[in-house]
């Protein structure tokens, strides 16, 4: 789960770490009346949108009095911001974080993850901050350094101390910037998150270490126990299909092209859409119907793939242990019914490929619901070559 920047340093704060002065906006009137309580000679206008690279694509403004604040915040506000994170659809402005300026003197990266292969969180930095740290980490690796930090210890003060002396922090901020750090990894653990990202973190000309952006991410099996992070999830950010898809116990994620795949399990949805893309294909999505699925959720399922129109074939691969064929065989015969009405008859190319339990009583459904554009596939193989075939003949008409 993602939250916003705003949402992010109020959470910061409350550990202790230093954040600029602000406040959330979400009307140009707002915006104004939060730069009045401020004391500081700029303000900063940021867009607030799930998305990284906000200040190239023109979402962060600096304004030097209140009538640039609201002429700032007017141009913003409603406005569809294009970065390198939200793809070519963009993300629409909603909200605004309004805070004071900051005298910096130098930038730096810092963040928080969890390296699974060493099932340790690694404290990684870099003194190349407000840029792009993969960029960083593509031409100038040796200038990332890295801490990785014992699961039962936690991050040790000279772990931070050393991390400070690397960076080269000037003396009289190594303390600052070593303690910003462990506040930071307290943060990280206390609430669950998955990555704590600070790019930039900055130090100001008075020596001071401060989180000039904030990116926390959460993992999503622990928001039971934080309510109140959970209460910030800002839905209007999410993708409308992947958050209808996850209410129904589904794992749905859009990749973008028009051949829809149904599967059982992550390991076959990553080689079902390998293997239409292997057959010239591009995959709608990834959709993985879990252990638990019934007749109910697997036509849920299909209506969600019709939603939208993006899809120009579906193909069905399951493999049945747990998940019974013939719960998805009747899925798609309600689903059927739901999507077309009186016609018995899907309204794209459908393959379904069932192995596994109940998987003779599944095609029986099937055979004799007789829907006009459901077909059966003997294979995986097979039925990716069809469904992808058929998909580009739809497009040839």
């Amino acid at each position: 789960m993602n939250i916003h920047e705003y949402q992010s340093k109020e959470i910061l704060k409350s550990y202790g770490v230093a954040v600029p002065k602000g406040k959330a906006a979400f009307s140009v009137d707002e915006a104004v009346e939060v730069a009045k309580t401020l004391e500081s000679s700029v303000y900063v206008v940021k867009a607030q949108i799930h998305a990284g690279g906000r200040g190239k694509a023109g979402g962060v403004k600096l304004a030097k009095n209140l009538d640039e604040v609201k002429t700032y915040a007017s141009e913003l506000l409603g406005k569809v911001l294009v970065t390198h994170q939200t793809g070519p659809e963009g993300k629409k402005v909603n909200r605004l974080l309004i805070e004071e300026g900051s005298n910096i003197a130098k930038e730096y990266y810092l963040s928080f993850v969890i390296d699974r292969q060493s099932a340790q969180v690694v404290m990684m930095a870099s003194s190349e901050g407000g840029v792009e740290i993969e960029k960083v980490a593509a031409e100038t690796p040796e200038k990332i350094f890295k801490e990785y930090i014992d699961p039962v210890i936690g991050l040790a003060p000279f772990q931070a101390t050393r991390m400070a002396y690397a960076l080269n922090f000037p003396p009289a901020a190594i303390r600052k910037a070593s303690n910003f750090m462990l506040k930071l990894y307290d943060a990280f653990i206390g609430k669950d998150c998955s990555q704590v990202e600070i790019n930039p973190l900055v130090l100001t000309k008075e020596d001071d270490v401060i989180a000039l952006d904030a990116k926390l991410n959460f993992d999503d099996s622990g928001l039971f126990r934080h309510p109140d992070i959970a209460a910030l999830r800002d839905e209007s950010e999410e993708d409308a299909k992947e958050l209808r898809a996850a209410k129904s116990g589904l794992n749905y994620v859009n990749l973008g092209g028009d051949v829809a795949c149904m599967v059982n399990g992550a390991g076959l949805a990553m080689a079902t859409v390998d293997i239409i893309k292997f057959y010239g294909g591009s995959p709608a999505n990834f959709l993985d119907v879990g252990g638990a699925s019934t007749p109910e959720t697997t036509a849920e399922a299909f209506q969600i793939m019709m939603d939208g129109g993006q899809a120009k074939g579906i193909f069905v691969n399951i493999f049945g242990g747990i998940v019974k064929c013939d719960n998805i065989a009747k899925g798609l015969i309600d689903a059927t019914k739901i999507i077309s009405g009186d016609k018995n008859s899907f309204p794209v190319p459908v393959v379904v490929r069932l192995e596994g339990t109940n998987v003779d009583i599944a095609r029986q459904m099937l055979k004799d619901a007789a829907i006009e554009n459901v077909m059966v596939a003997e294979t995986m193989e097979g039925g990716a070559e069809k469904i992808v075939a058929l998909v580009k003949a739809a497009e040839n008409i």
